[in-house]
């Protein structure tokens, strides 16, 4: 009998969840949105759960403060790098697909493009996270570079750690061009850059794929 009365308990609890956890995701959505068109001074929690469609205590009950709901964003946008990277592969290969980031997920790029401008200076909230996503991202990059090098398919008479910033340069360059101007055909400007660099690292006899 206990095992009766405990299934149905379970589902609307279960139900509760699920429904938390998607208004959790609509203010996310909302938040991501509101960042890009206004920045993060010029949006305020009330008027990100307004658009919501959840109260002000709604909101703080998912996200303690708008700091926390920042780098909630800031997650999203880490998560969804993570689960589309292959940071083993080919690095022009890798290069090419970052074009399809604007299709898949183009709040998430406007977000963080603003964000990132937005706290530059030392004492801005996320400033300390978006320097060290930064590093790391050049880091990785530099490691992919130096390891392909090590094994004979990269040239050695460049620098691993200068050509990172280059790259990081040009995708972070593209990502404020495509939010001015959204026509541009990325898919072709990053393919073209990805064979451009392959041609310029590749060593002679290696195994290019571009």
């Amino acid at each position: 009998m206990a095992s009766v009365s405990e299934g149905p308990a379970a589902r609307p609890y279960e139900a509760l969840l699920a429904k938390g956890e998607d208004r959790k995701q609509r203010i996310l959505s909302v938040a991501e949105k509101l960042l890009a068109r206004n920045g993060w001074r010029n949006t305020s929690l009330a008027q990100i759960a307004k658009e919501a469609g959840v109260t002000p205590a709604g909101l703080l009950h998912h996200f303690e403060s708008k700091e926390q709901l920042l780098n909630a964003v800031l997650d999203a946008r880490d998560y969804d790098d993570d689960i589309h990277a292959d940071r083993s592969g080919d690095l022009a290969e890798e290069i090419t697909r970052v074009a399809e980031r604007f299709e898949r997920a183009p709040e998430l790029v406007g977000t963080f493009t603003v964000l990132l401008v937005e706290n530059i200076q030392p004492d801005a909230p996320l400033h300390d996270r978006l320097l060290k996503r930064q590093q790391d991202a050049r880091a990785i990059v530099a490691d992919i570079l130096r390891r392909g090098q090590d094994s004979g398919r990269y040239r050695t008479d460049f620098d691993a750690a200068n050509k990172a910033v280059e790259i990081l340069a040009f995708v972070n360059g593209m990502e404020t061009s495509w939010l001015l101007d959204p026509s541009l055909p990325l898919v072709d400007v990053f393919k073209g850059y990805a064979q451009m660099l392959a041609r310029e690292i590749e060593a002679p006899g290696g195994a290019a794929d571009l």
